[in-house]
């Protein structure tokens, strides 16, 4: 139904936790190189738990080739510079989000490629400087699920 794209994870238990958010919402999960660790990392197996199998991970070498497999579909870039809040989009099935690297967030050039309605932020106190990653994936992904009414979900 929808898609997570994580551009360059760099802690592995936030991709853990993930892993087991997509497992759940029968979300596909996508991650462009370079990661921060290894697919076998202990800290992604234990944060994910068992539910590795039960999620549909893709790995892609490159922003390039992650944007080819999407070419026909809306992707929305999530960053805390970003001015249109996520709660004022209505999401349709087959949005992807795409979300940057724990430390550093999306660059510069690769968000302002997304036209401005795509750029979605979460609403923070003003002094916060950003909310941990698997959060705002969790936050992102089950506003969208809501509004198609969780289909799928019981």
């Amino acid at each position: 139904m929808f898609d997570v794209i994580l551009y360059q994870p760099e802690i592995p238990p936030n991709t853990g936790n993930i892993i087991r958010l997509c497992a759940n919402t029968g979300v596909g999960l996508h991650l462009v190189k370079p990661l921060g660790f290894s697919l076998d990392d202990k800290q992604l197996l234990r944060a994910g738990l068992d539910y590795h199998e039960f999620a549909t991970l893709n790995v892609y070498d490159n922003w390039t080739e992650c944007a080819a497999h999407f070419n026909a579909r809306r992707l929305f870039a999530i960053s805390t510079r970003n001015t249109h809040r996520y709660d004022r989009v209505t999401y349709t099935k087959g949005d992807a989000f795409l979300f940057g690297p724990e430390t550093r967030g999306l660059p510069t050039a690769l968000l302002e490629s997304f036209v401005e309605e795509r750029r979605i932020r979460l609403p923070m106190l003003p002094e916060s400087r950003s909310l941990n990653l698997s959060n705002a994936v969790a936050v992102i992904i089950y506003e969208a699920w809501r509004q198609r009414g969780f289909e799928s979900g019981r």
